[in-house]
This record gives C-alpha cells, sequence and structure tokens, in this order.
C-alpha cells in the first residue's frame, strides 16, 4: 500500500463559463446557416486590374445578377429562384445572395468589366500604374 497522499482536484469556486452556455449552439453548429447565402470569392491584381471571381452556378447574369459600386465598396447580388417541381430532398441555395469588397486606393469606379461564363462571375477594375502619391500634412503649433 503506498503512503503517498490522494490528490484532489481543485475546483474553482466559479463554474466554468462554458457550462452557462449548455443547449446552446456553437458557431460550428451555426457556420451553415451564416454560410449558405454567402457568395464565395477570389480576387487579385493583375496586369493593370482588380479582378474578382465570384461562384455563381446556375444563374442568368441577365436577370439575377447586380452589381453595384459606391464610395470604394463594390456589390455582387444575386437571386437564385427555387424550382417546386422536385419532390425528393434538395441541398441547393436558394434566395438572396450578397457580397461586397472594398476596392483597393486608385481603383477606376468608372472602368469596371464584368463577364459570366460557366458558374463563375468576373468582375474587373483598372488600377493606375503607379501606385497612389502620398500626401504629407504638415502639423502646425497652438499658439
Amino acid at each position: 500500500m503506498s503512503k503517498l497522499p490522494a490528490k484532489r482536484r481543485r475546483r474553482s469556486l466559479l463554474p466554468d463559463i462554458s457550462n452557462q452556455f449548455t443547449g446552446f449552439p456553437t458557431w460550428a453548429n451555426l457556420a451553415p446557416m451564416i454560410d449558405t447565402h454567402l457568395i464565395r470569392l477570389e480576387d487579385e491584381v493583375q496586369d493593370g486590374h482588380y479582378v474578382i471571381r465570384a461562384e455563381l452556378p446556375g444563374l442568368d447574369p441577365a436577370k439575377d445578377v447586380d452589381i453595384t459600386v459606391t464610395d470604394g465598396q463594390l456589390t455582387i447580388k444575386g437571386e437564385r429562384s427555387e424550382r417546386k417541381e422536385s419532390k425528393g430532398r434538395s441541398e441547393f441555395s436558394y434566395g438572396s445572395f450578397i457580397r461586397s469588397v472594398t476596392l483597393p486606393a486608385g481603383a477606376d469606379e468608372d472602368d469596371i468589366t464584368a463577364r459570366y461564363d460557366k458558374g463563375i462571375l468576373t468582375v474587373s477594375v483598372a488600377m493606375p500604374q503607379s501606385p497612389p502619391t502620398e500626401k504629407h500634412i504638415s502639423v502646425q503649433a497652438a499658439s
């Protein structure tokens, strides 16, 4: 028989905070609900243009897609209508989709093109060849 004292597990005076939220959904459980109507994007700068590619399969770009630009924010909206023909299971997402991105400094909001091919929307925004110049502001001391 051992003569070592038995170790007791220390207990906090305050219960673990996670115990207070038992029964509530976790972020991992909420992710599918949040992510279902998010437009997935890729973006990069190439050949003097800021290029955004959005995954929008199954849409008619003339009717279901709207692209706007305001104050340096480019917004892509889409609408996929639900079809009631099927009596089976559907894992497709229906409804409104929206995504906004901030354009890089110096992007030319008047030179934007959009193209839709095989479910991918490509938006190209012209960028100046030289980076925007830095402007220094002098600070005057109070008298």
